[in-house]
């Protein structure tokens, strides 16, 4: 009895069962993806822009679990902004004194760095957390310039979405005055959009917390009894509440690239 033929070799990779070139594709890293395979032919196109491959490489980097039930628009914007996703603010809690900070205005006996959780104050939440920034009796005023280009965001991607907010805490022996503005600015410093909360108040030996992020006290003593800063953020993160960006806004579409170049995003904190 002859032996059975051992079965002939793949002449291409593409005649595996495409499920099978997903399950490769969700291997490779995600540019070379888009810059590099999906322009080997029309198959491997294809499969780079099903959704379903970028949930399943959003499975394999834990950015979701088996149990996600929230509606994602576009998995593809969704896995880039997941694993662009950090803070993008240097030197937030102080653990390098005023590094990357510009100080823009130092009133009062100026800006301070004092270690948590310092007099009338408490713990903060994440231990890790050792430092803050402490303002005056006079405005002092700080800022951060953040490329977001240089950070690793293209530009179709940022006319969609925009940084998100901080958190701030003040002392409660002493009122004080908190203002928070952020720019996004083009190359050129013209402002794209601009978020400038009304200043709060916040009187004389409250209790309350605060989901926003500087200023100075209102009580005029010498020292440093202003409002506490630590642990600000910068962040880009997936919005569901708003439409996405569409498959269109991805890093491998070359004129995207050179426009990035010639007028890149900056977003610009200040803290008053």
């Amino acid at each position: 009895m002859d032996a059975p033929h051992p079965k002939a070799a793949l002449d291409s990779i593409n005649e595996l069962p495409e499920n099978i070139l997903l399950e490769l594709f969700t291997h490779v890293p995600a540019r070379q993806l888009l810059l590099n395979c999906r322009l080997v032919c029309s198959l491997w196109r294809d499969l780079i822009d099903l959704m379903t491959l970028w949930k399943r490489k959003c499975l394999r980097e834990g950015f979701i679990t088996e149990d996600w039930d929230q509606p994602v628009a576009d998995w593809k914007i969704f896995y880039f902004l997941r694993s662009l996703h950090r803070n993008l603010l240097r030197n937030p809690c102080a653990e390098e004194d005023m590094f990357a900070w510009q100080i823009d205005f130092n009133g009062g006996d100026r800006w301070k760095v004092e270690s948590l959780p310092g007099a009338h104050g408490t713990d903060f939440p994440d231990p890790k957390v050792k430092k803050y920034f402490v303002t005056s009796y006079e405005m002092c005023l700080k800022s951060q310039l953040v490329d977001l280009v240089a950070e690793g965001y293209w530009e179709e991607l940022l006319d969609t979405f925009r940084p998100d907010i901080v958190r701030f805490a003040a002392r409660a022996d002493c009122g004080c005055t908190y203002q928070l503005k952020v720019q996004l600015t083009s190359a050129d410093y013209f402002v794209l959009a601009s978020f400038e909360p009304p200043p709060v108040t916040i009187q004389q030996w409250n209790n309350a917390a605060w989901t926003e992020h500087g200023g100075s006290d209102t009580q005029y003593w010498a020292g440093w009894y202003g409002p506490r800063v630590t642990n600000s953020s910068i962040v880009v993160s997936h919005k569901r509440t708003r439409n996405q960006a569409s498959s269109e806004a991805q890093p491998g579409k070359k004129h995207g690239q050179e426009e990035a170049a010639q007028s890149p995003y900056q977003a610009v904190l200040q803290i008053f």
